[in-house]
């Protein structure tokens, strides 16, 4: 049960008095900064031109090109042919190498970047795992040119290195034969089970209807033993029925799970690949050995950050379907289920019934659907055709295909646009490529998402339109009340340990009704980005929230409040973190910032984490109490207070709460004083010896003061510990109101 913590505090460690010295008034508040500072940046495009027959055209120039950016005609700026395997075997890009504005310093010869290629090979079956051992094994043998440099990874829970980037032939052929030999998680797909299953329901269907036509027959007749034996058939049917229903439900809720399992795994695996490569020079490419892609609804919000993160990384995805040639498909199982749900759904209105083993027609179309995203040609082909790669698909030749991608790999153009708009509002941009000469084809990647850069991590789909909505915001024009705070707390085994917390009342947040008034949903998220000193982010952290549920319990959910809670560790140095609240369904936005100071550690010296004013208090149970958490105190997990102003009417006291560790090897008992500052005025001060640490060298601390003589107004509370040598101080700011 949760309650006010100063009921709780008290009864833990009581209320200490604090001397009144001096009341003054309010601070001046600050103005907030903006937000977000957007910085534009050239875009750079690997463009692979080939003739009908496929051999790369190399004789292109920058006036061939017509590109184009929603619709919009861009300036090239620079524009050159790379051509590693050049006519001398030098690896150098050839002579017409140029710029188009100016061009002089860049003409002429250049020495192309070493090419950096990622084998990835997804969880794979024993046949696939074949093919794709003999396709790696033949790309490090005649694939990796001179300078190159190949890494070989391995996706099953978590991303497995199997190889870092090497230029080792030798090594490169050893992890691809490890990754290939290694057996994976297996995801068995209940599709043939589940249509059987709605076989052997169809056919209870019948019996059921049946029986309850000779049981109608025979009451009629007065036939009163016809009429119990064919009412008893009926029920056993009907039971029958219900209990492979069960089946169903089971199979389908369990596919379920393993699929979102597989596809976040898959797609926070190529997410990790990717991210890392986007600073190096030259050509980079993954090479992406799957059996098709789970793309599930709760992970398709999820995949376009894949394709979002190759883009500005600059990296070409090349996808291989490691099944070969297929005798069944995703698109076959799909095709089965359908005829299957429109056979039945036929006969059962031809019988004026509504029974069906998966219930409304619809749930079994939206599970139609899955098998079609499951379709290598599906996920797979758009991984490829939108980060400038392409599919190998149906052969089980491999190796013809990696020659290929080889040819892509050793001669592109490489051309970089600025961007005519500048508004970056974090919606895709598509990208056209046009030559003014026929029979040729070309690829390069479709797009990118508009939006600042946040360091070597991915943009999330949902966490663009945030970023760039949070521009034009500021805290005195947020759409909804919306407060957050970074905090830092010492741990021994985890130096830099911040914690980053927001929250806003759910009714604040548009709880959408269904065209059908009987469901409500939601989509908003919380984005928080912590900067440097230059204004880099350097860290990102987020969650998106779609809830939805029957209309009944609407009111329920916008009731109480959101609360936003991340954990991640900083380097040393001082930070400026940016929150933002964005609801995607009516595009209003909230914002909030605040600074961040992240000491060095000295373990000669006492540490002391940020102070954090306690809002409430809840008693955890036994079981909890063991879990480690920077909020825990004692038998209670404590809430903070994020910058809401407090009431004298409504809370007699103020609580607060900080963790302090003593120096190594120290032995004495240390102190604590809290004194409340207005205007750089002490107007009350209290000292208090602190308890011996914990097993793990922390002493979690909470203390409450009265409020009763203090004024309305802006205040700070400082708090310092002292081991008699030396001291650290760390304050936070409150506001009081009547």
């Amino acid at each position: 049960m949760k309650t006010f913590v100063a009921i709780l505090l008290s009864i833990a460690i009581g209320t200490l008095p604090l001397r009144v010295v001096l009341a003054q008034q309010p601070a001046p508040q600050q103005t907030p900064d903006d937000v977000i500072r957007v910085r534009t940046k050239e875009v750079k495009l690997d463009i692979v031109v080939k003739d009908k027959k496929g051999r790369l055209v190399k004789d292109l120039s920058a006036n061939d090109f017509e590109i184009t950016e929603d619709g919009v005609p861009q300036k090239i700026q620079s524009f050159r042919f790379v051509n590693r395997e050049g006519a001398d075997g030098s690896g150098e890009t050839n002579s017409n190498a140029r710029k188009t504005e100016p061009a002089a310093s860049d003409a002429g010869t250049k020495r192309a970047a070493p090419g950096v290629t990622a084998l990835v090979f997804d969880r794979l079956s024993l046949e696939a795992r074949s093919l794709a051992r003999k396709a790696g094994l033949s790309y490090a043998q005649e694939g990796m040119a001179a300078g190159d440099f190949t890494g070989v990874f391995r996706i099953d829970q978590s991303l497995v290195t199997e190889q870092s980037f090497t230029d080792d032939v030798a090594l490169v052929k050893e992890a691809v034969a490890h990754a290939t030999s290694a057996i994976g998680s297996t995801y068995a797909s209940g599709a043939q089970r589940g249509r059987d299953i709605a076989d052997q329901s169809a056919g209870l269907g019948r019996e059921v209807d049946t029986a309850s036509s000779t049981a109608a027959s025979a009451g009629a007749s007065q036939d009163s033993a016809g009429a119990a034996a064919a009412g008893s058939a009926a029920g056993q049917a009907a039971a029958a029925q219900q209990f492979l229903q069960l089946e169903a439900n089971m199979i389908q809720q369990y596919e379920t799970l393993e699929r979102d399992q597989q596809g976040f795994a898959t797609v926070n695996g190529l997410l990790a690949v990717i991210n890392p490569m986007r600073n190096l020079p030259g050509r980079k490419t993954i090479i992406f050995f799957s059996e098709g892609i789970a793309l599930p609804a709760s992970v398709q919000t999820k995949f376009p950050a894949v394709i979002s993160a190759a883009n500005r990384a600059n990296v070409s995805i090349y996808t291989i379907d490691a099944a070969g040639l297929r005798t069944n498909s995703g698109v076959g199982d799909a095709a089965q289920e359908l005829n299957q749900i429109v056979s039945q759904r036929m006969a059962q209105q031809a019988r004026g019934s509504d029974r069906g083993i998966n219930g409304p027609a619809m749930k079994s179309l939206e599970r139609n659907e899955d098998l079609l995203r499951f379709d290598p040609r599906g996920g797979l082909g758009q991984l490829a055709d939108e980060t400038g790669g392409f599919l190998i698909h149906d052969t089980n030749n491999l190796a013809n295909g990696l020659r290929r991608i080889t040819d892509d790999m050793h001669g592109y153009y490489f051309v970089t646009y600025i961007p005519k708009n500048e508004d970056y509002d974090g919606r895709f941009r598509h990208i056209s490529v046009k030559l003014n000469k026929s029979n040729v084809d070309v690829q390069t990647r479709k797009g990118y998402y508009a939006v600042e850069a946040v360091t070597d991590l991915p943009v999330l789909d949902y966490e663009a339109p945030a970023i760039a909505a949070a521009r034009t915001v500021h805290a005195e024009t947020n759409a909804f009340p919306f407060r957050g705070a970074a905090l830092t707390f010492p741990a021994a085994t985890r130096p830099g340990l911040t914690l980053v917390l927001a929250e806003a009342p759910m009714s604040a947040f548009n709880f959408a009704t269904s065209a059908d008034k009987k469901t409500y949903a939601t989509d908003f998220s919380i984005v928080a980005l912590v900067r440097d000193t230059s204004d880099n982010v350097v860290q990102k952290l987020s969650q998106h929230y779609s809830l939805n549920g029957p209309i009944a319990e609407r009111d329920s959910a916008r009731t109480g409040d959101l609360l936003f809670y991340r954990e991640t560790q900083l380097q040393p140095g001082n930070y400026r973190v940016d929150l933002i609240a964005y609801d995607e369904l009516t595009k209003k936005t909230s914002v909030g910032s605040g600074s961040l100071v992240v000491t060095a550690v000295d373990e000669t010296k006492p540490q002391l984490s940020s102070v954090a004013l306690l809002k409430r208090a809840e008693r955890l149970n036994a079981e909890e109490q063991k879990k480690e958490h920077p909020f825990h105190f004692g038998e209670l997990l404590v809430y903070p207070n994020l910058g809401e102003p407090i009431s004298k009417t409504q809370s007699k006291q103020l609580a607060f709460f900080v963790t302090a560790a003593p120096p190594k090897a120290f032995a004495g008992k240390m102190e604590l004083t809290f004194a409340v500052m207005q205007n750089n005025r002490t107007i009350g001060r209290s000292t208090n010896p602190l308890p011996a640490p914990d097993e793990r060298g922390q002493i979690k601390y909470a203390s409450t003061f009265s409020l009763a003589t203090f004024q309305p107004g802006n205040y700070e509370l400082q708090v310092t510990v002292n081991d008699g040598k030396n001291s650290v101080t760390r304050s936070t700011a409150f506001t009081l109101t009547p």
